[in-house]
């Protein structure tokens, strides 16, 4: 569904009827009846989020293990996803038929839904963890989880988490105290006065050289949730509750990083960056 931008379970049962390909893909007969859409349904309900995530720290480990990668700068930021549901009349800071979203920034406003939290290998543009939680928990409270689960997939892989990069969001003495070296804004009322890296109004960055050259690795992140949003369907929620929207972010997580191995089965590295290479 999402690598071919499918947009509810019912165009996937027709789907299963007349792809050949996708048929034998999911094993069924040429005289079988594909899955029914109560089964596919049941199928990711029982399958749960973590069942889903650990798949995916396995690929991540898979792959930076056939990378022989040793130290990574991990970039962190958060995403948000929008709530099927519209607010409470009685009290407009969660949803109304999706109890589970809260109210929270969504880029210059607020709306209704839930905030994936991501940290990324700069270098790959690989997903190395992920965090879902209600939009109005903010980066702060969900960073040191995040970069705990980082951490694990790491130890796994044989790696050593070399620095994190994050925006004025994470900025707390907690997160700084996370890792040897945070590349983290001081927000305008942090540290006043002080000579260390800032971002202003127009996303200019402002401080010591090196910091400035580390935090310019941010736009990699960027680029995953452009991927994730526009080609693997996260965009488009159709689930209710924070363990459902849970397997809907991380089923295009899975996909993003299936097609980096895809990719580098092929010998072709290069079109791990290029999604529309697989969808077509």
């Amino acid at each position: 569904m999402r690598m071919k931008e499918m947009r509810s379970l019912r165009e996937l049962t027709r789907v299963l009827d007349v792809d050949q390909r996708i048929r034998r893909l999911w094993l069924i007969g040429d005289r079988e009846r594909g899955y029914s859409r109560s089964v596919l349904s049941r199928f990711t309900t029982l399958f749960g989020a973590e069942r889903l995530r650990r798949i995916i720290d396995e690929k991540v480990v898979m792959l930076l293990r056939r990378n022989e990668v040793e130290e990574v700068d991990a970039i962190l930021d958060a995403s948000f996803i929008k709530a099927w549901s519209i607010r409470h009349p009685k009290d407009g800071r969660r949803g109304l038929s999706d109890p589970d979203a809260r109210v929270g920034r969504s880029g210059r406003g607020y709306d209704l839904g839930y905030k994936l939290h991501v940290s990324v290998d700069h270098r790959r543009i690989l997903p190395l963890a992920c965090v879902l939680a209600p939009a109005n928990d903010n980066e702060k409270r969900q960073g040191p989880t995040l970069v705990e689960r980082t951490r694990e997939v790491f130890k796994k892989a044989g790696a050593k988490l070399r620095s994190l990069v994050a925006d004025s969001q994470y900025s707390s003495g907690r997160m700084r105290r996370l890792v040897d070296e945070a590349v983290i804004p001081y927000p305008s009322d942090q540290r006043t006065g002080e000579a260390v890296l800032r971002v202003d109004r127009k996303f200019r960055t402002h401080g010591p050289e090196e910091e400035r050259a580390k935090y310019h690795k941010r736009p990699a992140v960027e680029a995953a949730y452009a991927f994730l949003k526009t080609q693997y369907g996260m965009a488009v929620n159709k689930v209710r509750g924070l363990g459902r929207v849970a397997v809907y972010a991380l089923y295009s997580v899975l996909c993003h990083v299936l097609t980096r191995e895809a990719a580098e089965n092929m010998g072709r590295p290069d079109k791990a960056v290029s999604p529309t290479f697989f969808n077509t």
